[in-house]
């Protein structure tokens, strides 16, 4: 084997110079740099897994040193390094047991557990995004929900950061068919831009605030569309939401104030062709608001469309 590429070798000749000697102190700060450089040089190998450990390597000494903002930093480079070994295998089609998914998620994890002890709970959050987003792309919704919802926690003195965390993991629960866990996530989300986004006499909100606040009350519109809860089993806010949407009603709403008129109306339409079980009426509705809503919210009405116009037995079952 060659010398220079004898990495192992290097591993071993580094992590030697960290062994306690009588009468010699072993120089951490030295053995760092030099993980740290042979991690790059990994990396520009295209070697992730290798690079992983010698970032983790740094990370431990960093450690050591009471570095806490290099050791996070070291962290987080092993945890990129690790998931772009995963993508390599995914792509290939290698059988594995997503060993280098897992030592990402730890890496991650543990880069969070640095910053929330050293109160850099924005930093923290940040963390939190970015592993969610990774498992995300994986197709592991499922297990980035929990990442966005620890986000939120952290960002809560931030609420247009927290509201923008609570809506990945709202999108999570829709993609993996939690229409319940959704609608509850949106409506806390209406909750909170209630509490923290309106200021003044008007009662509206303001900003950013205001389209959240529509997004919201469209996506709670479709959802209730989708789950159609009988009168006994539906929640009192959800019923306060669907009566804004009858005819009868003259109730105005921050929400409603947020949407505009004719994005209203279509959706009052919409809900009283799902109440009729209308679905040609309804297909009409869905190209008329096709380009008013997000592709999320329209593959939610894509959902009811089909609910509606599937036979009453097996609508039932569903």
């Amino acid at each position: 084997m060659d010398r220079d590429s004898d990495y192992l070798g290097k591993y071993r000749a580094i992590s030697g110079k960290l062994k306690k000697r009588f009468l010699r102190k072993p120089n951490v700060a030295e053995a760092a740099d030099e993980f740290g450089n042979l991690a790059k040089v990994l990396h520009n190998q295209e070697c992730p897994s290798y690079a992983a450990l010698f970032s983790l390597a740094k990370a431990r000494c960093e450690h050591t040193l009471a570095n806490h903002p290099a050791e996070v930093h070291a962290l987080v480079e092993a945890a990129h390094e690790f998931l772009d070994a995963e993508w390599s295998d995914r792509s290939m089609h290698c059988p594995n047991f997503e060993e280098n998914l897992c030592a990402a998620i730890n890496c991650y994890n543990h880069a969070v557990r640095v910053s929330i002890e050293h109160k850099q709970p924005a930093l923290s959050a940040t963390l939190c995004l970015q592993l969610g987003n990774s498992l995300r792309r994986l197709k592991k919704p499922a297990d980035a929900m929990g990442h966005y919802q620890k986000a939120a926690e952290l960002q809560y003195q931030c609420p247009l950061d927290c509201l923008h965390s609570l809506g990945k993991v709202a999108s999570c629960k829709i993609e993996i068919g939690d229409f319940d866990g959704a609608l509850a996530v949106l409506t806390e989300m209406e909750y909170l831009v209630r509490d923290r986004g309106i200021i003044g006499s008007n009662n509206l909100p303001i900003g950013s605030f205001s389209d959240i606040l529509a997004s919201c009350e469209i996506s709670r519109v479709l959802l209730l569309m989708l789950l159609q809860p009988t009168p006994q089993r539906i929640r009192p806010e959800h019923a306060q939401t669907l009566e804004k949407y009858t005819w009868e009603s003259d109730e105005t709403n921050p929400a409603t104030e947020c949407i505009t008129e004719e994005v209203f109306l279509l959706l009052q339409s919409v809900v009283m062709a799902c109440q009729s079980k209308d679905a040609e009426s309804l297909k009409k509705l869905q190209a008329d608001l096709w380009c008013h809503l997000s592709a999320e919210q329209n593959h939610i009405l894509h959902l009811v469309l089909e609910q509606i116009a599937l036979p009453p037995q097996e609508a039932s079952a569903i």
